[in-house]
């Protein structure tokens, strides 16, 4: 595997152990605060601050065609992740960390497939097979595994 093949599966790898640090640490504004949707307000808050600052730094500026001309739904990414930042919040006291990831993986895996073969939100298409089938299959039961583990 090449460096350029690599860097993104490091890089995805150490984001993975940001998403379970992310659920304890929110847990723990829940509790704090009282609420998990304040957890997740707050935790946004901060995301948004560091990513305002690095993008300040680093990036170039779109222009107001290249932000307009995209569809209304191009606009809901930041709903998904409060959603799930305020779910983790709530269960991750209640089910365990690692029971809490492993669903999480088994629903963006079923989510991944449906996405990839029907090439939906400007994905390349890439078909269901038997193959990717039985991955989800097997992170399933893994998911049922951790969770009478």
């Amino acid at each position: 595997m090449s460096p350029v093949q690599l860097l993104p599966l490091l890089l995805v790898f150490v984001a993975g152990w940001m998403v379970a640090l992310q659920a304890p640490t929110n847990a723990m504004l829940a509790r704090a605060g009282g609420s998990p949707v304040l957890a997740a307000l707050i935790s946004f808050a901060v995301g948004t601050a560091a990513l305002l600052s690095v993008w300040l730094a680093t990036e170039s500026r779109p222009t107001s065609s290249s932000l307009g001309s995209l569809p209304w739904y191009a606009w809901l990414g930041g709903i998904y992740g409060a959603i799930y930042v305020a779910v983790a919040a709530y269960a991750a006291p209640r089910i365990g960390v690692a029971t809490l990831i492993t669903v999480v993986i088994a629903g963006q895996i079923v989510m991944a497939l449906w996405l990839d073969h029907m090439g939906a939100l400007g994905l390349e298409r890439e078909p269901l097979s038997p193959v990717r089938i039985l991955g989800a299959m097997l992170v399933l039961a893994g998911v049922f595994l951790v969770r009478r583990g």
